[in-house]
């Protein structure tokens, strides 16, 4: 079923069957744990880059046209100012548990971290399993035992013992993975990338047109002039356009009700989402269904 987008780390998923439990330091939640034993279908929006780590069970992710499974004690990096599509399941074998952990990673501690450290000269290359997948190693494994106890303030984790965790955290990604550490180290250089594939993939996500600017590696102004000598016309004119051109689509060929299309292309009204809808294609989205 389709779902509104949900941004993290500030809106979280909540549900009866869904623990969560946040680390915070300096106001924001830096880990967030995870376990349930329902699957879960939904969008996510990230507004920082993330490391998903999956304990137990797996996670199916979908970002434009790639999609790769994350299975027990795998781990993948998710950058930030991008919509997934993802898919949670428990383990059949341990009564459907599904257990994660999402580590928010801040420019300024990537950027303290590489600043502060000795040069790390990885000891294992071979984590990787494909498609930006890749085995935690036994040193990750300990780390994310390491910090259970300390959710739910049981015992209380100071600031400084945070940091020191995270950065404890940093040296074994770069000591156990060639690859993957090297993906870290390029988080605050966006490369340059074609408009044409951001747009198609992220015209349905509810991001600003700075967010559109810096996953294409440009300014904002470079990205709306370079936007208007493709397209003829200003961003948000097109990215208008193509939802409700989506809109109507899945209104012909799903039987999904309006408002989970109206939330799941970006649109947080649906009020306004039908008058809009109807200005540009003559008829109410109700016609289209009934049609």
């Amino acid at each position: 079923m389709t779902q509104k987008i949900i941004k993290f780390p500030l809106q979280l998923t909540d549900s009866e069957s869904t623990k969560r439990n946040s680390l915070v330091l300096d106001g924001y939640s830096v880990i967030e744990k995870c376990i349930q034993n329902t699957e879960e279908k939904g969008m996510l929006y990230l507004e920082e880059s993330v490391l998903l780590l999956v304990l137990e069970g797996s996670a199916s992710l979908t970002f434009g046209k790639q999609t790769y499974t994350v299975a027990k004690n795998q781990l993948t990096l998710l950058k930030k100012a991008r919509v997934y599509e993802y898919e949670k399941k428990g383990n059949s074998n341990n009564k459907n548990i599904y257990h994660e952990l999402l580590i928010v990673l801040k420019d300024d501690l990537i950027k303290s971290f590489l600043t502060t450290t000795e040069k790390i000269i990885p000891k294992e290359t071979n984590g990787e399993i494909g498609n930006g997948v890749h085995s935690m190693t036994e040193c990750l494994i300990i780390f994310t035992e390491s910090i259970d106890p300390y959710f739910n303030d049981k015992p209380e984790m100071y600031s400084g013992q945070l940091r020191l965790k995270l950065k404890e955290m940093l040296y074994h990604l770069g000591i156990g993975n060639q690859s993957l550490f090297q993906e870290l180290t390029q988080l605050r250089e966006p490369v340059k990338t074609e408009i044409q594939d951001v747009m198609e993939q992220n015209f349905f996500s509810p991001i600003t047109l700075t967010d559109f600017a810096y996953i294409s590696g440009r300014s904002l102004s470079s990205f709306k002039r370079d936007f208007q000598n493709i397209y003829n016309m200003p961003p948000a004119t097109w990215i208008r356009k193509k939802r409700l051109e989506k809109a109507k689509e899945i209104l012909e060929t799903t039987q999904l009700p309006i408002s989970e299309i109206c939330f799941s292309l970006g649109f947080e009204n649906v009020s306004h989402f039908s008058r809009i809808f109807k200005e540009y294609h003559g008829n109410t989205p109700n016609f289209y269904r009934a049609k």
